[in-house]
């Protein structure tokens, strides 16, 4: 693969509408795949599962189709019954084991692969807009829901742990802000840490990193601190894929060291994502074309890119292969 090539990988985009030539048109560009929004979704599942049976890598590497399925007050396909964590919450772990694999198994039949769905932020304060979202008040409770999602998504898409550290330390909405957080390491080790390494240990796939700022730890959002990439691969032993948030929520904070979203690209990536992940994508070949130059200038190492984009062809492979059952060698 050329640098540009590797760097096209590392993207993840929506594609506009019902428009199942635009999106393999997006995927044919060289992304990493596509992120379906409510715009994006049809009004059967049949329709969905047309749509995204359209879209082919035609290399033995599939496109990851994602989405945001969690379930309550996140549900992206209006045919998806299952419960969320707004009534998990209150429920045993058999509950959570239950609901995501009945909506992992309904993700899998309309060809969704990667499901931006097991939120293992923890709070117990009604206020943060986070709350109805988590499975549980605090990590002895979230914890185990966590690795019951994760094992109830198991071999039909690929689980995302969000939104690492952790959301719910703050009730500021990082859609719009970037949370300011005075929690030191010992203190997200006890209150935040648990949950995600519940889920790790369980065999998520993906961890998503939140545009969100633990001050004494590192005062950069965690999506763009290499000090929480080293804390999630050293400490918490995850080797999976690292995706970011919505790039763009970095831009809607109007904050003005966020204002370039090329700048935004190429600290993401120096921090260590695998994947950037672009809801509402701006000039994405401009911005692939800055993170070529950062790596060709020095700024970023092409040892970076090289790991990174191992662990996303990597994923991309074993989707393929799981797609492709009898496939000989």
């Amino acid at each position: 693969m050329t640098l540009e090539q590797k760097v096209a990988s590392m993207f993840i985009v929506r594609a506009p509408g019902l428009d199942g030539a635009a999106w393999q048109a997006t995927v044919s560009r060289g992304l990493g795949g596509l992120i379906l929004m409510g715009e994006n979704i049809p009004a059967t599942p049949e329709e969905l599962a047309a749509l995204t049976g359209g879209v082919s890598s035609g290399d033995g590497l599939s496109p990851l189709i994602a989405i945001d399925e969690e379930g309550g007050d996140v549900t992206r396909l209006p045919y998806d019954g299952f419960a969320g964590a707004d009534s998990l919450a209150a429920e045993p772990e058999s509950a959570t084991l239950d609901a995501f694999t009945g909506r992992s198994t309904l993700l899998g039949s309309v060809g969704v692969s990667v499901n931006f769905g097991v939120v293992a932020d923890v709070t117990a304060d009604p206020a943060s807009f986070i709350f109805s979202r988590t499975l549980g008040p605090d990590a002895a409770t979230a914890a185990p829901k966590v690795a019951a999602a994760v094992a109830g998504e198991k071999g039909r898409v690929f689980s995302t742990l969000k939104h690492f550290p952790g959301h719910g330390e703050s009730t500021d909405d990082s859609h719009t802000s970037v949370p300011q957080i005075d929690v030191d390491l010992g203190g997200w080790r006890a209150r935040d840490a648990p949950p995600f390494k519940a889920g790790i240990d369980g065999g998520a796939e993906l961890v998503m990193f939140g545009h969100l700022a633990y001050i004494p730890v590192d005062p950069q959002p965690a999506s763009l601190s290499s000090t929480w990439h080293s804390i999630l691969r050293d400490e918490l032993g995850f080797t999976g894929v690292t995706v970011t948030d919505d790039m763009g929520m970095l831009e809607a904070t109007g904050l003005p060291e966020y204002a370039n979203p090329d700048e935004n690209a190429i600290r993401a990536v120096a921090a260590g994502n695998d994947l950037l992940l672009y809801v509402t994508p701006g000039d994405i070949d401009a911005t692939i074309s800055a993170v070529v130059g950062a790596v060709e200038s020095g700024r970023i190492d092409s040892a970076v890119i090289d790991d990174a984009v191992t662990r996303d062809l990597e994923l991309r492979r074993t989707l393929w292969l799981r797609q492709h059952p009898d496939t000989a060698f």
